[in-house]
């Protein structure tokens, strides 16, 4: 029986379902293809009471995840409390052999070691906001590496040259007499057959991923399944409001980041992004998401309140209520009640610096960057210039236990944020 009937058999009762089912899953999508094609394999699911195979590839590389990258796990959670399968596939073939990056070089190809140590942090992080009882974990080298040379010659028969050219960054290099190498042309084939071997219904991706995600549509059918439909979701402007989120930016939120700096971080949002943030990187439901355009819109909600409430969210999800409780008291202390900046540089302090945890006022300022020398340090705390975390200090010779997220200031002029190495 063909999807497209299943709506037609469906109950009132199970169209409604469908449809509340289809208002929460295209919350903040970028673009869905086919766009009908969704409503089909939900008609299909809620008629056959078979929940839907939902993959997501992930790059094998050791993961680092922040906020940008969260946006297709929330979306990803939605299926899961919807009744669906999510399917993690970590793409460890792929890593071992090498990926092209479309310059001269190739990325450098990781053992199976490397893999499962990534893997293992990759779920660390991960189930910070999936459900592991419903989530599938696999590593394509289970298919791939088992395939015949005359299976992948049957593999590269069923996509043409041309085809592959459709592909941005192929058609630039080729125009431009780039070269591309066969590899490059393989990676796109093997994302998609991996669709294949998990005979996925929905893959996520971003709107970069466009091409390879269609892919996967395009070997179902020549393997003669069902295509599946794919969801790609925009990227997230990282805190400078401009580029996508990015670590080599610095304008991200880690996710494993200490709950003070993910609370001060996620005050300096852009106040234009807040809304974005809210509806592509939490879980707050679409009737809050409304309530809160309307109350930013007729001024009902102040953003600096509607931002708290944002950083409160992220601290919560990834640390727990009384992390985000406690995080949120030490910003209101340190940056609301006394005159400190909300944007202040992160300084890493090295472990060497430390002895048994613990270094002397002197020695941190320096180490901070914030004296010059030890004698500067110690005139500044005997003329009462220093503090942490607001409190000022009096004991040049005093040793302290330096946490992430410690404010020190020398002066009114001189900031530093600690993390810790």
């Amino acid at each position: 029986m063909s999807e497209s009937t299943a709506w037609k058999q469906l109950t009132d009762e199970q169209r409604r379902e469908v449809e509340r089912q289809l208002d929460i899953l295209r919350r903040g999508t970028a673009e869905i293809v086919p766009e009908d094609g969704l409503r089909e394999k939900l008609a299909a699911s809620v008629r056959d009471g078979r929940p839907l195979r939902v993959k997501l590839g992930l790059d094998p590389s050791a993961p680092d995840i922040h906020i940008g990258h969260t946006v297709v796990l929330h979306k990803l959670r939605q299926f899961q409390e919807l009744g669906h399968q999510i399917q993690l596939l970590i793409g460890d073939f792929t890593g071992r052999i090498g990926d092209p990056t479309g310059k001269s070089e190739t990325r450098k190809p990781l053992t199976e070691e490397d893999v499962k140590r990534n893997a293992a942090t990759y779920k660390q992080q991960i189930f910070k906001i999936l459900d592991p009882e419903s989530t599938q974990v696999h590593f394509n080298a289970d298919w791939l590496s088992p395939l015949t040379f005359a299976d992948v010659l049957q593999l590269s028969a069923k996509v043409t040259v041309a085809r592959m050219l459709e592909r941005d960054d192929f058609t630039k290099r080729f125009t431009n007499n780039q070269p591309i190498s066969l590899v490059e042309f393989f990676y796109p084939l093997m994302q998609g057959y991996d669709s294949v071997a998990l005979e996925s219904d929905v893959e996520l991706g971003g709107t970069d991923q466009k091409f390879n995600l269609l892919m996967g549509r395009t070997l179902q059918q020549a393997y003669g399944q069902s295509p599946q439909v794919t969801i790609m979701m925009p990227l997230l402007e990282g805190l400078d409001g401009v580029n996508k989120m990015s670590k080599s930016l610095g304008n991200y939120i880690g996710i494993d980041e200490e709950p003070n700096q993910i609370y001060g971080k996620a005050m300096s949002v852009p106040d234009e992004l807040m809304l974005k943030y809210f509806e592509l990187a939490t879980s707050v439901s679409n009737e809050e998401l409304a309530e809160i355009r309307t109350g930013l819109s007729d001024g009902t909600i102040h953003p600096r309140d509607l931002k708290m409430r944002l950083a409160r969210t992220f601290v919560e999800m990834f640390h727990g209520p009384d992390a985000a409780a406690e995080a949120e008291r030490h910003f209101v202390t340190v940056f609301q009640k006394r005159e400190i900046p909300d944007e202040i540089d992160v300084v890493e302090l090295p472990a060497e610096a430390l002895e048994n945890g613990k270094i002397r006022l002197t020695k941190l300022l320096v180490e901070l960057g914030l004296q010059s020398s030890n004698g500067e340090a110690r005139r500044s705390v005997q003329q009462g210039a220093v503090k942490i975390n607001g409190e000022k200090q009096d004991d040049p010779l005093a040793e302290l236990e330096p946490r992430d997220g410690d404010i020190v200031q020398v002066g009114k002029r001189k900031f530093a944020r600690i993390k810790r190495s």
